[in-house]
C-alpha cells in the first residue's frame, strides 16, 4: 500500500488504518454493540495481510478490551509489528462510567495502564481523546503532561482528536502537534470548512475517523438492518440512523453504490476514497468486525476517483441537502 509521512513525525503511514473502536465490544457506555473477540483477531489479521501497517484504538475502547483484543491478535500473527496509536483523557471509574479527565495524573495513569495492556515499551503515537468543555487550564495541562511523556521516551509522538482550530492554536503554543483525527465523512463535512484548511497550512497530519459514518455508508445498512440495531448499539437512537436524515443518506449510498459497481469495487471503498481526496487527509481509520469486512474495504486506499466520479457524488449531495 502506498504511504504518507504523518504530520512532523517519522511515521510513514499506510492510507488506511485498522480502527478498533468496535472491537472493544458491549458492556460500555459508547458500545457499538456485541463482538466476537476470534472474528475481532481475523478482521485484524486479514487487515494487515492486506499491507495495513497501522492500528489505531483506545484505552476507554471495551474498558481496556480492545487494547487486550489487538496484543492477542498480533501475537497470533506473527508478521511485522504495525504501528500502535491509541488515546487518553476518557477514564472510567470501577462503575465503568466514563468521563474527561485531562489533569497530569491521570494522564499517567492511563498512558501506563495502556504500555501494560499492549505489552511495548513506547506508544507510536498516543492521542488526547477529547478536549475539554472550554478552553480551561485542564487543556493546558493535558497537552503538557503529553508533550512531558514525549521527551521521557513513553510516547514517540503526540496527537490530538476532535479538537477545534481555536483548541489547536493552544495546544501548538505549548508544543507540537503530531496529528489531529476528527469526524469526516460524505454526511458530515463540517471540517473542511476550517479544520482541515488550518492542518494542511500548519503541516499537522490528519487521520480520518468514522469515514464510512459508522457502517451507514457501506451499502449494508438496509432499513431493515438498522430497525434491528440492538438497545445496546448507540446508532440505533442517532439522527443519522433515523428520519428525515436516514432517507438522504440512504439516496447518497445510492449514488456510491453506482460508482462502485462500475469500478468493481464496495460502496464502503468509494466512500472512503472520497474522504482521502482531500489534500490535508494523511490516511483513514477504517474497522471491520470479521475478516470478510476487512477484505470489503481495507483496499479503499488504491482506489482513486475521478474527477468526473467526484463531481457526480458532490451533485448528488447537493440534490440530498436540498
Amino acid at each position: 500500500m502506498q504511504t504518507r509521512q504523518l504530520g512532523n513525525s517519522d511515521l510513514q503511514i499506510t492510507r488506511m488504518g485498522y480502527g478498533a473502536w468496535a472491537i472493544g465490544g458491549s458492556g460500555w457506555q459508547f458500545a457499538g454493540g456485541s463482538q466476537d473477540d476470534n472474528e475481532s483477531m481475523g478482521a485484524i489479521h486479514r487487515a494487515l495481510e492486506l499491507g495495513v501497517n497501522w492500528i489505531d484504538t483506545a484505552a476507554v475502547y471495551g474498558l481496556g478490551h480492545s487494547e487486550e483484543v489487538i496484543v492477542r491478535a498480533l501475537k497470533q500473527h506473527g508478521g511485522a509489528r504495525p504501528y500502535i496509536f491509541t488515546k487518553a483523557a476518557l477514564y472510567w471509574d470501577n462503575k465503568g462510567q466514563v468521563q474527561k479527565i485531562l489533569k497530569a495524573e491521570s494522564i499517567r495513569k492511563e498512558v501506563e495502564d495502556s504500555l501494560q495492556r499492549l505489552q511495548v515499551d513506547v506508544i507510536d503515537l498516543y492521542q488526547i481523546h477529547w478536549p475539554p468543555d472550554s478552553d480551561s487550564p485542564e487543556l493546558q495541562e493535558g497537552w503538557s503532561t503529553m508533550a512531558d511523556l514525549k521527551k521521557e521516551g513513553k510516547v514517540r509522538w503526540i496527537g490530538v482528536s476532535n479538537f477545534n482550530v481555536q483548541q489547536l492554536r493552544h495546544a501548538k503554543k505549548i508544543a507540537p502537534i503530531t496529528c489531529l483525527q476528527p469526524p469526516y465523512s460524505l454526511i458530515h463535512r463540517e471540517v473542511e470548512e476550517d479544520i482541515l484548511p488550518y492542518c494542511l497550512r500548519e503541516g499537522i497530519g490528519v487521520i480520518v475517523y468514522s469515514p464510512m459514518a459508522s457502517g451507514l455508508l457501506t451499502g449494508a445498512m438496509t432499513r431493515d438492518r438498522i430497525s434491528k440495531l440492538p438497545k445496546d448499539d448507540w446508532r440505533s437512537s442517532h439522527p443519522d440512523f433515523q428520519e428525515p436524515q436516514l432517507s438522504r443518506n440512504l439516496m447518497l449510498v445510492e449514488k456510491l453504490t453506482e460508482i462502485a459497481n462500475r469500478q468493481g469495487r464496495t460502496t464502503g471503498e468509494v466512500a472512503i476514497a472520497w474522504t482521502l481526496r482531500h489534500p490535508a487527509v494523511t490516511g483513514a481509520i477504517v474497522g471491520a468486525r470479521n475478516a470478510r469486512q476487512a477484505n470489503g474495504v481495507m483496499r479503499a486506499g488504491e482506489l482513486r476517483l475521478s474527477d468526473k466520479e467526484v463531481t457526480e457524488i458532490e451533485d448528488s449531495y447537493s440534490e440530498t441537502a436540498a
